[in-house]
């Protein structure tokens, strides 16, 4: 359902009003795949205060697989002449994707949750894969000015000891003979597609990896730890934590993750990976669900995960981005995490 939380609206406002050369985008059409998922969706709200408030004049195609959640997320744009919706499976061709004037995809659509990475192993790699060749096909074929195609701190695997963050050229250990390695590999070969298009198509491609995204716009179904963290702290009940939680992870709320998406769209070099990540929000497993506690009034309990979980969990246990690519570019964390918790047990209460 469409959100209307003054400090949601907020949210908003704050990621449509940055310093951004927003004019690249103005008079332009915009595709975005995963319109209706916790980064799409909110994207979407941006672009769309930019058409209402600020005049961007942009066409809006919003792409997803399920019609009737997109009119709930998007019913008040639904008439809007600047939305339109395309209820779509980008694993397949977008021959009947009848768009012939596009200045910009944005690939946001995957399986990004770890119960998804161990039940639906297939459909995870071929959104990675087979659907990231169909829109950069799509893409060529529509001359786009830019491709954005957003992987994930996954794509580093499991720190090796020798560095602290992992800076965009680091290249840690995967073990790619696992269920797990599926979402990781696949956003790494989605990465080497884009690459191979911009050499062979000359297609203009950027690349942001996102870290562990929160907020208002989540599914409460998500089975990240986070998700579930807060899922606990909206019903009052205490905090599960399915480890002994020494895991250390970059965090980036969602209103922070899009800033970093269209800093990264309208100033991202060609051909370049940049971070989305933030120093002050890098924090273990176990004081991120102590942290959402205290915010939550409750108390953290330990549990042992089933079988289903425990295959979908990652196997990195120290995974924190180095943001200075992105900084460089003027991109700077707006929320810091315990706002963010509070902003997403506010907005969802």
């Amino acid at each position: 359902m469409m959100i209307v939380d003054p400090l949601y609206l907020q949210d908003v406002k704050y990621a449509a009003q940055l310093s951004l050369p927003w004019g690249k985008l103005t008079g332009s059409s915009i595709m975005v795949t995963g319109a209706s998922g916790l980064i799409g969706s909110f994207l979407i709200d941006v672009l769309m205060y930019q058409n209402q408030h600020i005049q961007l004049d942009c066409e809006i195609y919003a792409v997803g697989r399920s019609e009737n959640h997109a009119r709930q997320r998007f019913g008040s744009y639904w008439d809007d002449p600047h939305f339109h919706f395309f209820p779509h499976d980008i694993n397949l061709p977008l021959d009947k994707v009848k768009i012939e004037k596009l200045e910009y995809l944005i690939h946001l659509a995957s399986n990004t949750h770890p119960v998804a990475y161990a039940t639906d192993p297939i459909g995870t790699i071929t959104a990675n894969i087979i659907g990231t060749n169909n829109l950069l096909k799509f893409a060529v074929s529509r001359q786009v000015r830019r491709f954005m195609f957003a992987s994930s701190n996954e794509i580093y695997g499991e720190n090796r000891g020798d560095v602290e963050l992992f800076a965009e050229d680091y290249c840690g250990y995967l073990d790619s003979n696992t269920l797990r390695a599926g979402y990781s590999e696949s956003k790494r070969c989605g990465e080497a597609l884009c690459q191979a298009y911009a050499h062979t198509a000359d297609l203009d491609v950027v690349i942001p990896r996102l870290t562990r995204t929160y907020g208002p716009t989540m599914r409460l179904n998500d089975s990240k730890a986070i998700a579930q963290f807060l899922k606990k702290g909206l019903t009052k009940e205490n905090i599960v934590l399915k480890s002994a939680g020494k895991q250390q992870y970059s965090f980036t709320y969602v209103a922070d993750a899009v800033a970093g998406l269209l800093t990264v769209l309208l100033e991202g070099r060609q051909g370049e990976a940049y971070n989305i990540a933030d120093l002050s929000s890098n924090i273990s497993l176990k004081k991120l669900a102590q942290l959402i506690a205290q915010a939550a009034q409750t108390k953290v309990v330990f549990a042992e995960p089933n079988k289903t979980e425990k295959a979908g969990f990652s196997k990195a246990t120290k995974a924190m981005l180095d943001g200075n690519k992105l900084c460089a570019l003027g991109w700077h964390a707006h929320y810091s995490l315990s706002a963010g918790v509070e902003r997403t047990l506010k907005i969802l209460s």
